[in-house]
């Protein structure tokens, strides 16, 4: 009788060691099943490593790539086109690994839990972009033979339009990884960091907006020069040694004074600044769809001195340029981020045949902050870049001049937004050792953003 009971017990135990089993075998089945079945050595949608269906287009149906298993892989006909689009697509190769047809692979093949890879077509899925292909040519055209990124986002929807980076290449014909010039396969938008210059003077101006109160009423006299601790080394200068005077907040981000930004960052100080930089996103890592983009590095040291320096931009300072894109979008949209995605639809023939992908949104800078930056950064191309150059644009930006090294040229960068119900695009454009910002990095915005509303 106790032999029976012991077998009995035993039978229980590898039942329910088996329902456990399938428990966790089901789990994994609906949480990986895309993954397993996407995986490279599956000859169904791979062939010899490139993937054999799916079909990728922009916002208005333009064909970006199509796969096929009988062909190879297809791009736009326009060699323009494709490649401005590259870093957003990827290539056949994967050479790209943040591109559409690496990162969305299991979603180009067509797989759902019910159905599998199965599809009446046989094609996979049709992706469509957020991303306007007409409008990253533009862009692509305008940074021309120059390294750089531009970005644009609708910081309503969190649409991505435009994803450019640079140096780029032809998918037809891809150069090899010794042949290829630095930064050819990365895309710069989503996966760089760069010394973010003056344009970081807008993420102090909101730290001390947040922490010190009636800190718009603060004035300053900037000599050109502002020296901290017992070194004659040790000193803060403004650009070009101008001599900025009596200057607020107000005038301070306008005239780009880096002697009242150096006082504001240590009356700020670090914790407040870290604080504020966590606050906005700035030093995370966002998920665009699955794409993480690359944190931004930011070192807010208790040295007078360093933390002077970080405060304006300099320094250690590492920003990710879709992370100033986001940061610019949330200034113009009161507060409010809203979270940034580059698939607009996905569609197939298989039971299981859309995808809906659910914007999120939080408030993470206080309305009344973000009125005040958004009017400074109003008032900066008003009173210092000029209206004229932005024809009907109703243009809210602060430019970057950023110093990387004096053998080198200055990194340009421009971040800012439309104040306009009806564009509500953010935008972030930076031009490596591209010198002056206001020149170089002001037309190319110009141009992308008149294209963005449909002017040119």
């Amino acid at each position: 009788m106790k032999k029976m009971q012991r077998r009995a017990i035993i039978c229980m135990a590898f039942s329910l060691l088996l329902l456990l089993g399938l428990g966790v075998y089901v789990y994994k089945y609906i949480n990986e099943g895309t993954m397993w079945v996407s995986y490279p050595a599956n000859k169904h949608i791979f062939n010899k490593g490139r993937i054999a269906s799916g079909t990728i287009v922009d916002r208005n149906g333009e064909i970006l790539i199509k796969n096929s298993s009988g062909n190879p892989t297809q791009y736009n006909q326009n060699k323009a086109i494709r490649t401005a689009m590259v870093h957003t697509t990827g290539d056949a190769h994967a050479n790209i690994s943040t591109g559409a047809n690496v990162a969305f692979s299991n979603k180009l093949v067509g797989y759902n839990i019910i159905t599998g890879l199965y599809s009446a077509s046989g094609e996979g899925s049709k992706i469509t972009m957020t991303v306007d292909a007409n409008l990253s040519n533009v862009a692509a055209q305008a940074l021309g033979n120059r390294n750089g990124t531009v970005g644009v986002y609708n910081y309503k929807t969190g649409e991505i339009l435009c994803m450019v980076s640079t140096p780029s290449y032809d998918p037809y014909n891809p150069p090899s990884y010794k042949e290829a010039a630095p930064g050819t396969f990365i895309n710069k938008l989503i996966s760089g960091r760069f010394t973010p210059g003056s344009t970081f003077k807008t993420v102090t101006a909101g730290a001390a907006l947040q922490n010190l109160g009636n800190i718009k009423d603060w004035y300053y006299t900037c000599h050109a020069s502002d020296k901290y601790g017992t070194y004659e080394k040790d000193r803060v200068t403004c650009y070009a040694n101008t001599a900025h005077g009596s200057v607020n907040l107000k005038r301070a981000l306008q005239t780009s004074c880096n002697c009242y930004f150096g006082r504001l960052s240590n009356k700020v100080g670090s914790s407040n600044m870290k604080k504020y930089v966590d606050a906005i996103g700035l030093t995370s890592s966002y998920n665009i769809d699955g794409i993480k983009t690359k944190s931004s590095k930011l070192i807010f040291d208790d040295n007078d001195l360093k933390l002077a320096w970080a405060g304006i931009g300099q320094g250690e300072d590492e920003v990710n340029p879709a992370s100033m894109m986001m940061y610019m979008g949330t200034i113009a949209n009161d507060g409010v981020q809203v979270s940034p995605k580059l698939i607009k639809d996905i569609s197939s023939s298989s039971l299981l045949s859309k995808y809906n992908y659910e914007t999120t949104s939080n408030e993470v800078i206080d309305k009344s902050i973000a009125t005040d930056l958004k009017a400074m950064l109003r008032n900066n191309v008003q009173s210092s870049y000029g209206q004229g150059n932005y024809p009907g644009l109703k243009l809210c930006a602060k430019t970057g001049t950023a110093e990387v090294g004096k053998s080198k040229q200055p990194h340009a960068w421009m971040v800012g937004f439309l104040d306009d119900p009806e564009n509500p695009y953010a935008f972030v454009v930076l031009v490596e050792n591209g010198g002056v910002a206001s020149s170089v990095a002001g037309n190319l915005v110009n141009t992308v953003m008149q294209a963005a509303v449909g002017k040119r």
